[in-house]
């Protein structure tokens, strides 16, 4: 059955005005004959005329514009398809499951394939999965790489609902959609952007670690010859890279060079540290290097910014390595030497300013507070005390370890009730008059009371551990030393400097001297000579080596659990020893694990133990070594910290068994890496 065909709109209209125009006619004939009839008559004829013609063409041309509709209507969708198929960006269809249903032929010869290709388009592009498709997005976007080309992969859904008619196909599911794909090669563009980017400036720092103690080792004669070696060394490193290197002081080094150049120095892991070591003509300390080195900031300025901050991290880690400082990572290099003690005064006179000048003095130690963190918060509260402030320590949980030294305090009556307070009470202590001094930690999140940080103004830093990326930002004064061997030796060399008038009694002697004793295992690790003079200071301020032993004789408990540690070790690569440590009945099992990892290194062959302890839905890790492994830069991996030769790290939300695995993964790749 033929269908009448009906026009509308603009077209209608133009189909019919000689139809309305005729009828018009016929108004004005009938006016006409009223005013004459022989006009109306001669009018009327040519109305008769001119209807009969334009309804003649009206029904005659209908077919006729239809056809010309139709035929310009398909060329022109020819016209289309061929624009389409000779696009020059390479451009497909799929259905909703990805499967190719049209392609031009930029598409085909980017992919190589022949015209009718109706396979899933990602066995076409292994890289773009099924997830890649926009289901619920509109329009999604992807990158790829194929044939040594970069393509920026644009999807948009097409919905079949605007391209057909609902009176042409009744059943057609209007949920259905088409995904059309263009493929826009980016090569050029990355090329470009990579070029710009591996030009960018980068500034490095370069600082000679102990520049006077490898001179006064040499003979006067042949320092000269010395310096001119480290320069020498220097520059070459660097000239070899196109870098510009320029003296600034006797010990201090600027450094120009382009970004592209740092893949080079991140490769052979800044070779320069260890190069450098190398020159010796009779002196009897090897020379030592820290680099800093800040890049992608907005300016220049910015960039050397980030070498200034890079620079002190290294130096706040003890030196000899190299740190990268961009906006968003910081990367550490070296390290892996003994930290050389620095004949320099401390910083006592600036701490004696800050304590003068607050009223009230609260000290706070890391989570767990140990024998080292609890001397060296001893001995600056008897600063305080000499100075005639009020001084509070933060003290959430008495350890066994500490236990028997707060015992001692507490027995005598010189002490107030209030020494030692919680959490709680510190935050209510609090005020603009008040200096917080953090002991033995460097980082926020490891301090006993995070809340105190960004409660006070002024914050004094005092700690033996190498600094990491995350630190105390708004500490007024950060006094670390990586080469000390603990909190309490730093604290007893302050006294001996903050003033002539401080008398520390026998308790607290005994307390900062076992907090060194304890983290130089028995004066057997990282003691220097600067250790011994403080352990001298301590004893002639009463300090009594039997009864420290006393207090730290171990319950028979702790022991047994340490022995178990031990006889459950396994050697790993044949240089680790690992233990799980089962802390249930323990009172204080990270101490304990401490102790186990200590005892570890008694075994021929061990270089390294690590201790892992399950204690309050918490992870610990206890690393040590004796010279040949660095287990710091081992935790830092594992999001830890400490020394070369003590360390440690806290996990949360794993199991014993997942730490270990994860630690046994992270000494593969170090040892592939060559880290360690």
């Amino acid at each position: 059955m033929n269908r009448r065909i009906r026009f509308t709109g603009q077209l209608n209209s133009y189909i019919q005005w000689p139809i309305w125009l005729s009828l018009m006619m016929v108004v004005v004939n009938v006016y006409i004959y009223f005013v004459n009839l022989k006009a109306g008559a001669v009018l009327t004829f040519f109305t008769l005329v001119f209807l009969s013609i334009s309804l003649l063409l009206y029904f005659k041309n209908r077919n006729l514009v239809l056809n010309e509709l139709i035929s310009f209507a398909t060329q022109y969708g020819q016209v289309q398809r061929q624009l389409l198929r000779a696009l020059e960006i390479p451009y497909a269809l799929l259905d909703e499951n990805g499967k190719v249903i049209w392609t031009n032929e930029a598409f085909e010869k980017v992919l190589s394939i022949k015209k009718g290709y109706r396979k899933s388009i990602t066995s076409l592009l292994p890289e773009l999965q099924r997830d890649d498709l926009p289901t619920k997005e509109f329009e999604t976007e992807t990158y790829m790489a194929y044939e040594e080309r970069d393509y920026r992969i644009s999807m948009r859904k097409v919905s079949m609902k605007e391209m057909v008619d609902s009176s042409v196909v009744d059943t057609f599911d209007y949920d259905s959609y088409l995904i059309a794909l263009f493929m826009f090669d980016e090569t050029e563009i990355n090329q470009y952007a990579r070029k710009n980017d591996e030009q960018k400036l980068a500034t490095g720092l370069i600082y000679i670690d102990n520049y006077d103690e490898a001179l006064e080792s040499v003979e006067e004669v042949r320092r000269s010859l010395l310096v001119a070696l480290i320069d020498r060394k220097i520059n070459k490193y660097f000239s070899g890279i196109d870098g510009l290197v320029k003296k600034l002081e006797k010990d201090k080094y600027l450094l120009v060079m382009q970004k592209k150049w740092l893949e080079v120095l991140r490769e052979n892991r800044f070779e320069l540290l260890e190069d450098v070591k190398t020159v010796n003509i009779g002196n009897e300390m090897a020379v030592t290097l820290s680099i800093g080195i800040g890049l992608d900031a907005d300016t220049y300025l910015q960039n050397y910014d980030y070498a200034r901050n890079a620079i002190d991290l290294a130096l706040g880690r003890g030196g000899d390595q190299a740190v990268i400082k961009t906006p968003d990572d910081i990367t550490y290099f070296g390290g892996k030497s003994q930290k050389v003690e620095k004949n320099t005064r401390v910083k006592a006179h600036a701490l004696k300013e800050i304590i003068e000048s607050k009223d009230k003095i609260v000290i706070m130690g890391h989570k767990i507070i140990d024998v080292d963190a609890f001397g060296a918060a001893i001995g600056v509260f008897r600063a305080a005390k000499t100075f005639g402030k009020k001084a509070h320590i933060v003290v959430n949980e008495v350890t066994t370890s500490i236990k028997p030294l707060m015992e001692s305090l507490l027995d005598t009556s010189e002490y107030e009730d209030d020494l030692f307070v919680n959490n709680n009470q510190a935050t209510e202590l609090i005020d603009d008059n008040t200096v917080l001094i953090v002991v033995d930690v460097n980082k926020p999140s490891y301090t006993e009371c995070k809340e105190l940080i960004d409660l006070c103004s002024s914050i004094v830093v005092l700690d033996h551990h190498r600094q990491s990326t995350e630190k105390i930002e708004s500490a007024t004064l950060s006094y670390i030393e990586p080469y000390a061997s603990s909190a309490s030796e730093m604290v007893a060399e302050i006294l001996q400097y903050i003033s002539d008038d401080v008398k520390l009694r026998p308790v607290e002697a005994d307390c900062i001297y076992s907090g060194i004793m304890i983290d130089t295992n028995n004066f057997m690790t990282k003691t220097g000579v600067r250790t011994f003079e403080a352990a001298a200071y301590l004893r002639r301020n009463g300090a009594d080596v039997t009864r420290v032993r006393k207090l730290f004789r171990d319950d028979v408990v702790d022991y047994k659990a340490r022995a178990e540690a031990v006889r459950h070790a396994e050697v790993y690569k044949n240089v680790f020893m690992i233990s799980k440590f089962a802390s249930e009945g323990i009172e204080s099992p990270t101490i304990v694990g401490a102790q186990a990892a200590n005892e570890l290194l008694n075994i021929n062959g061990i270089k390294a133990s690590f201790v892992l302890t399950d204690y309050n839905g918490k992870i610990y890790i206890s690393a040590r070594s004796i010279d040949e492994i660095n287990v710091q830069i081992i935790m830092e991996k594992l999001g830890g910290g400490g020394h070369m030769n003590i360390a440690g790290a806290q996990i949360i939300g794993a199991s014993l068994d997942e730490v270990k695995q994860t630690l046994t993964d992270t000494l593969d790749e170090m040892m592939k890496e060559g880290e360690i």
